[in-house]
């Protein structure tokens, strides 16, 4: 049977996996990876092909016209990346792409970390196969570590292959769709090896921007009232659930027995939940936690937020001072790919040092360049 190049390339990264590993167990992690990646592009077939297909049923065919309109303006209007991503679409048949599994140890609240070929060390351990997961969970849970596991939807091979629309998320609200698309296609400008917080928080913030100005394009004044509501909602959450973790590290540096810190962690765990009940209770627009909320949490769970939300008013920040323009935003961004690890950190601190965004207008009025010459090669 001929290769495919899309398979060709897998079975060379495989290759290339082969010689750089150490130890059967990463080996066998990596097959499953690609092997469970491969079968979902095995799976996908062209938009147009679907769309032509008289089977097709008419929602699916909407939702997939939708996207090519989606993806259009990310590439036109927002600069993301041009490429054949988003051009495919496959039935998995299943409600997720793969589960992601988050670790901390039992008196921390920083995220363990794995690294991985040609994207570095990240904060999370992706999952096609139930069995495996199950088996590594374990192994994490014996060696006494907390222990999170959330779906993933969606991910981006950050260019190296045409990443398809997946029926994980197909017949999600138009403003969810196209806030996915615009995160994955983010990751696709800019990732930086090891540096899992920046990524996501990026991506997440281009995801926010791009949904708000993709709203504004199509006048949905409505819409785009109530999406502004929800996040600033989340926001709050998000506040909470850092406010807790700053807790939970002082509480860990205290020098008191093991058991004592179990249960005050409990304790303090409870009280997130109860504290976090009260504020959704005054939401008027759902903040997309109430599902989260309902597990019981730990220090993994809460290592999850911080990877994805916390950076993302700096780079709101930024999108400010850049004049709202995404092109100039994204360029911005891109720059700072090539400071090393504790030049990005100075960066972002600058960011973090400008509390308001009156200090952004006087930056601007001002033509001061001190941020820009801190986050400069």
């Amino acid at each position: 049977m001929m290769l495919v190049p899309r398979k060709i390339r897998l079975i060379s990264i495989l290759g290339f996996i082969s010689l750089t590993l150490t130890g059967c167990a990463n080996w066998s992690y990596y097959l499953h990876s690609i092997n469970g990646h491969y079968a979902i592009i095995d799976k996908s077939r062209k938009i147009n092909t679907v769309l032509n297909d008289k089977n097709t049923p008419p929602d699916l065919s909407n939702k997939l016209q939708k996207v090519a309109e989606i993806r259009e303006f990310a590439i036109n209007q927002l600069h993301l990346p041009e490429s054949e991503s988003y051009t495919r679409y496959a039935d998995l048949e299943r409600t997720y792409a793969l589960k992601n599994l988050f670790a901390a140890r039992e008196f921390s609240v920083q995220g363990h970390r794995w690294c991985y070929p040609f994207i570095g060390c990240a904060g999370y351990r992706g999952y096609f196969d139930q069995k495996k997961l199950a088996a590594f969970q374990k192994q994490m849970e014996s060696q006494g570590f907390d222990v999170y596991v959330g779906n993933v939807a969606a991910y981006s091979t950050l260019g190296w292959f045409d990443d398809p629309v997946l029926n994980t998320f197909i017949h999600w609200p138009e403003e969810r769709l196209a806030g996915l698309i615009f995160h994955e296609l983010a990751h696709q400008h800019v990732y930086i090896k090891g540096d899992s917080r920046f990524n996501e928080s990026f991506a997440m913030a281009t995801q926010q921007l791009g949904v708000e100005r993709w709203l504004q394009a199509k006048g949905e004044k409505q819409k785009l009232s109530r999406y502004r509501k929800q996040l600033d909602n989340r926001q709050q959450v998000i506040a909470l659930i850092i406010n807790a973790r700053s807790q939970l590290q002082q509480l860990y540096a205290q020098n008191i027995d093991d058991e004592q810190k179990r249960l005050k962690k409990k304790t303090m765990m409870e009280k997130l939940k109860e504290d976090y009940a009260n504020l959704a209770g005054s939401f008027t627009v759902p903040d997309g936690f109430k599902h989260w909320f309902a597990k019981d949490l730990n220090n993994a769970q809460l290592a999850s937020v911080s990877t994805y939300y916390e950076q993302i008013p700096l780079f709101r920040k930024i999108f400010q001072y850049q004049q709202k323009d995404f092109k100039s935003f994204l360029d911005y961004v891109k720059n700072m790919q090539g400071l090393n690890d504790a030049e990005r950190l100075n960066c972002l601190q600058q960011w973090q040092s400008l509390a308001t965004s009156q200090d952004l207008l006087a930056m601007n009025d001002e033509k001061k360049s001190t941020n820009i010459t801190a986050c400069s090669t």
